[in-house]
């Protein structure tokens, strides 16, 4: 039995920029869909459902005994898709937890997605998401790999206190590679959907900037890797070179 309390929702579409029809691209034998939706199945900790626009995707979905569910076209984020997913899915208010997880990290694991739960044991925490200790000169300075800058509350977790694309904060010591996977409390997710983009997300184009400008409270735990997102082709082909291996 699954926890009701807990929602995990997948936003996928196939109009991505770089690499249009991403979810459907076969690595070792499976769509990418569903190697994420094998994944957050495996985690074991709650309702698991694709959020699409695309009827493609859904078939494929529930082709492989997932469960799917059709959201408008024209939401702005993926944000946005899961939370019309969270309301058809849960019109009666169950799920306390709505669980983000990108359609695009096919070789995260189990015990990654798992971890966005524990902060919630504090009333206080709004939103947790996840980072990983930065080792590499390159990663320090991409604009591409986002920093996660918080103060330590406790072993392995941060209070988020900024996100950017700037290398940061300045000085010796850890800097973090944000990983976009989000868990909300139910009225966090409610509250930022209906909050306008915030000058620093539009800014920074960082998403997340507009719940820190809003003084949400967001959680952050440092797990020991990221997730190998897919953005390119030759962010795939590391995908399929990886998962052959599996």
């Amino acid at each position: 039995m699954t926890d009701p309390r807990i929602l995990v929702l997948i936003p996928a579409r196939m109009a991505a920029t770089r690499l249009p029809g991403k979810p459907l691209a076969d690595i070792a034998g499976l769509p990418m869909i569903v190697h994420v939706l094998r994944r957050a199945e495996a985690a074991g900790i709650g309702r698991v459902a694709v959020a699409t626009d695309t009827d493609e995707i859904a078939a494929v979905v529930t082709a492989h005994g997932g469960e799917a569910v059709m959201t408008r076209t024209t939401h702005p984020s993926g944000s946005d898709r899961v939370h019309e997913a969270m309301q058809k899915l849960d019109p009666e208010g169950k799920a306390e937890i709505v669980i983000n997880l990108q359609g695009d990290f096919p070789t995260i694991t189990p015990q990654t997605i798992r971890e966005v739960l524990p902060p919630f044991a504090d009333p206080a925490v709004d939103i947790v998401t996840l980072a990983s200790q930065i080792h590499t000169e390159e990663e320090d300075l991409a604009p591409s790999v986002v920093k996660a800058v918080g103060s330590p509350i406790g072993p392995r977790r941060l209070r988020a206190l900024y996100f950017t694309r700037a290398t940061a904060p300045y000085g010796n010591g850890p800097r973090y590679h944000h990983i976009g996977l989000y868990a909300y409390r139910r009225a966090a997710l409610e509250r930022f959907v209906s909050l306008p983009p915030s000058p620093l997300e539009l800014q920074e184009s960082l998403e997340q900037l507009r719940a820190v400008e809003a003084g949400m409270r967001i959680d952050i735990m440092i797990v020991d890797s990221v997730p190998r997102g897919v953005d390119t082709p030759p962010d795939l082909e590391t995908a399929r070179s990886i998962l052959s291996k599996s």
